[in-house]
């Protein structure tokens, strides 16, 4: 929302939006259930687990090797795809949308998951707002803590996650990995997926892509400062502490100061009771060739 365009209760308006959006999405979820049956799933290569398949999109775990051996950490990925036109969603999923969920409890010899979410997309969510996620191709890559390194490991995942065109349609897969003794095929896959995953960063950094300031204008606000090389197209998204805050998209706005183009989000979607006061935002920005996540402190 542009710091300079505001409704007059932007508050209730945000919230009004956000909740017609999420009711429809969930009548729509409702009238869809699909859940992707043993008779979808196909055996692939080395290095890769089952194939769980639906008519919208297919689901599988890859990983970079295929035996643990002695390793305490194993880099595997999941590798989705969809059909063209339809897209899945990020962890924070924008104005409407449902985030990836996943369970890896029923897994052998793993102490601990990881989730590493490569830079979203935006898109138009066809009421006015905007929601970020993947389409057609990518793999999330996960990282994989051994609870003793030199017993075998499995890895089981039950995925639910939402496809859309113009209806969405949740999915759940069950996909398994063991680590064998054959060579893998898909380490290059892999590495490529983690380059796409945002590096830590802090605000004033020297890199091309960085971001300069973050600043409150009055009290409901929040202004911040990008640089970017040769004034490349980029894509800032905010999260709150929590699931429960469903801050809007920033949007950039048409006046910049000089050197920097200036984005704003209003505080809009904040818990109710809730004291922004001090709150640990995540800030990701998304460049043509490179991303990079800020954490903050909103004062």
């Amino acid at each position: 929302m542009n710091a300079r365009s505001r409704p007059a209760d932007p508050g209730k308006r945000r919230i009004h939006n956000s909740l017609t959006r999420k009711c429809a999405l969930a009548a729509t979820l409702l009238s869809a259930i699909f859940l992707a049956s043993e008779a979808d799933i196909a055996h692939a290569e080395s290095g890769a687990g089952n194939r769980v398949a639906t008519e919208q999109s297919a689901a599988r775990l890859v990983s970079a090797v295929t035996g643990a051996g002695d390793l305490k950490s194993l880099p595997v990925g999941l590798d989705l795809t969809m059909k063209p036109g339809w897209k899945t969603y990020w962890r924070s999923p924008g104005d409407s949308g449902v985030p990836p969920r996943f369970d890896f409890s029923k897994s052998e010899n793993i102490d601990a998951v990881t989730v590493l979410w490569p830079a979203p997309m935006k898109f138009d969510d066809g009421a006015g707002g905007h929601s970020l996620g993947y389409h057609d191709q990518f793999v999330l890559p996960l990282r994989i803590v051994a609870k003793t390194a030199d017993k075998p490991v499995t890895l089981r995942a039950e995925i639910n996650y939402a496809v859309c065109e113009k209806l969405c349609i949740p999915v759940e897969a069950n996909a398994e990995l063991p680590f064998t003794s054959v060579a893998s095929t898909e380490d290059s896959t892999l590495f490529a997926a983690l380059d796409t995953v945002p590096k830590p960063a802090n605000v004033g950094d020297p890199n091309p892509l960085t971001i300069r300031d973050v600043k409150r204008d009055g009290k409901s606000t929040v202004l911040v400062d990008v640089v970017s090389p040769d004034a490349k197209e980029v894509s800032l998204f905010v999260e709150g502490p929590t699931p429960d805050w469903g801050l809007p998209v920033p949007e950039p706005l048409n006046e910049s100061p000089p050197g920097v183009k200036r984005f704003a989000f209003e505080l809009d979607g904040v818990p109710p009771g809730t004291n922004p006061e001090g709150a640990a935002l995540k800030l990701t920005l998304v460049g043509v060739d490179r991303s990079y996540e800020f954490n903050i402190n909103l004062y």
